[in-house]
Order: structure tokens, then C-alpha cells, then sequence
């Protein structure tokens, strides 16, 4: 089964299905079957509404206001540590990027210049530092928040595949996450650049992030557009909503050599809540 559901991935074209989707997720009617659809989602993934600001399912406006939902006030206290999970879900790899290279599963691994849109430059100040890829599922909460505070420096939208992110994929196809669509985002911090890489997937419809709206899909173009030129800077502050995704996804959280360590409870496999302490700041870092 595992094989035939990779080979499907290979045949099917990602961004017509994925459009699609996008599609029928802003649709309002009919009324009956947008509920519908909602509730079966609930039942069959088991989504805790009880988190949500607004529980009844049947209140919102389409499938993507109900996906995107926002948690109650109280539903992700943060953590007092020095870097935050941005994401609920799961770890998916973390540790060291060796050699400029980052670990997808067993025996696979992906150059981090070709994550980052074959940016060099800023690749380098990565080189032989931290990274952490976070697993969003259908039933998890899907808005993605800021680590620690921030101010943004560049972005990167990255043009690709639409492959599956999850684990059966993870294992099976190459280069994955530096393959599929994608968007970095550069950040300067008091400890130094950070990087939030958001990877598309299949049938996810769309990336947003809360300083210029939807970013994906747009003209299938790689393109830089670099903060620092503009007049108005972007400051986001710890925990602080960055982005979101329609329908589950991946990100990726990369830091320099001697910046942090993630903390020891951690571990592939390991589920995640946003807000929790992921990782400690180095003391050569401050």
C-alpha cells in the first residue's frame, strides 16, 4: 500500500489537485454539505473543538475558516523558555545540520542551499547549526507562531512538487522538502538570523503569513523580496502568530552553529504543542 500511495504522488498533477481543493474549501454551499464535510472532518480526525474560540463547527463560513481557526486565549499558554514550538504537531527530525546537509528519515537527507532556494549566502551562516522539522497534521491546530522575536529580513518563495509530507513520504521520496513547494522566511534576532521555512504538500491550497496575506500560490516564479529595503520594518514578538497553512504542512526551523540546543525531551516521533519550550539559547549566543 505504502508503495502504490508514493507512485500515485508521481503520477497525479500536485498543483491541479491542490488548487482544486483550494477551491471547494472557500466554497458556502451548499450549506448542508459544508457542515457536513466539517463534522465528518471532526469525527474522523478527531479534532479537540473544545479549543477552539468558536466550538460549533457549523458557525463557520467555509472549510478553510474552520481549518485556520483560532485557539482560545488560554488554549497554548507560553512556555518561559528562550525559543518556543512554533507549531503544534510532530517532530519529524531534529538535530545538527552537517556537512550543509539536514536529516529527512533514515539513510536520507537534503542540502540546505536547496532548501532555501539555492541562497548561498545565506545558507553559509546555517552551516553546521540547528535545525527542527515540525509535522502539522489534519486534526492539529494550523497557525504557525514566531519562536522568539524577531524581525523579518528577507522572503523566499520557492516554486515545486507537492508532495505528501507525512512519514510514508518522509521515507520514500528524495530531497522532499527541498523538492516541494515552499517559503523562507529570513528573521534577525538578538541571537542572530533565524530562518522558518513553510513547505506546501499536497492538497494544501494555500500559505499565508500575517504580513502580506496569501504567498502561495502565486506566479509559479522564484522570487526574494528583501524587508530590510523597505521603508516599514516587520517585528514580530515572541509567540506571536506569523503564518498558517490551508490544510497540513510542514516547517522547518533552522538556527547558526552555537545559537541554541534543543531540549533533551525531545526527539523524532515526539508530538509537539505550540508555545512549549523547545530549545535554550547557548551563552555564547547573548
Amino acid at each position: 500500500m505504502n508503495r502504490l500511495f508514493i507512485l500515485f504522488q508521481y503520477i497525479i498533477p500536485h498543483h491541479v489537485l491542490s488548487r482544486m481543493t483550494g477551491w471547494l474549501a472557500q466554497a458556502q454551499s451548499p450549506r448542508w454539505l459544508v457542515d457536513w464535510v466539517m463534522t465528518q472532518f471532526v469525527r474522523v480526525f478527531d479534532v479537540d473543538m473544545s479549543e477552539a474560540e468558536e466550538p460549533d463547527v457549523t458557525r463557520y463560513a467555509h472549510f478553510n475558516a474552520f481549518f485556520t481557526r483560532c485557539l482560545k486565549p488560554d488554549a497554548r499558554p507560553l512556555a518561559d523558555a528562550d525559543v518556543l514550538c512554533p507549531a503544534d504537531g510532530v517532530i519529524s527530525q531534529m538535530g545538527s545540520i552537517s556537512n550543509s546537509l539536514l536529516l529527512q528519515a533514515k539513510g536520507k537527507y537534503f542540502a540546505l542551499e536547496d532548501l532555501l532556494g539555492g541562497d548561498s549566502a545565506r545558507a553559509a551562516l546555517f552551516a553546521g547549526g540547528e535545525f527542527a522539522t515540525i509535522y502539522l497534521s489534519p486534526r492539529d491546530y494550523h497557525r504557525v507562531h514566531m519562536p522568539v522575536t524577531g524581525t523579518l529580513a528577507a522572503t523566499t518563495y520557492v516554486p515545486g512538487k507537492l508532495f505528501s509530507v507525512n512519514a510514508v513520504t518522509a521515507d520514500n521520496v528524495d530531497r522532499l522538502f527541498a523538492r516541494n513547494e515552499r517559503l523562507v522566511c529570513h528573521f534577525d534576532t538578538e541571537h542572530g538570523p533565524m530562518a522558518m521555512v513553510l513547505v506546501g504538500a499536497m492538497i494544501v491550497a494555500g500559505i499565508e503569513t500575517v504580513w502580506s496575506g496569501p504567498v502561495a500560490p502565486p506566479p509559479r516564479i522564484p522570487s526574494t523580496l528583501d524587508y530590510q529595503q523597505l521603508p516599514a520594518s516587520v517585528t514580530l514578538d515572541k509567540g506571536a502568530e506569523m503564518g498558517r497553512f490551508y490544510l497540513g504542512s510542514t516547517v522547518i526551523l533552522l538556527f547558526p552553529r552555537g545559537v541554541a540546543a534543543w531540549k533533551a525531551r525531545y526527539g523524532a516521533g515526539m508530538p509537539t504543542r505550540m508555545g512549549e519550550g523547545l530549545a535554550d539559547f547557548l551563552p555564547s549566543s547573548a
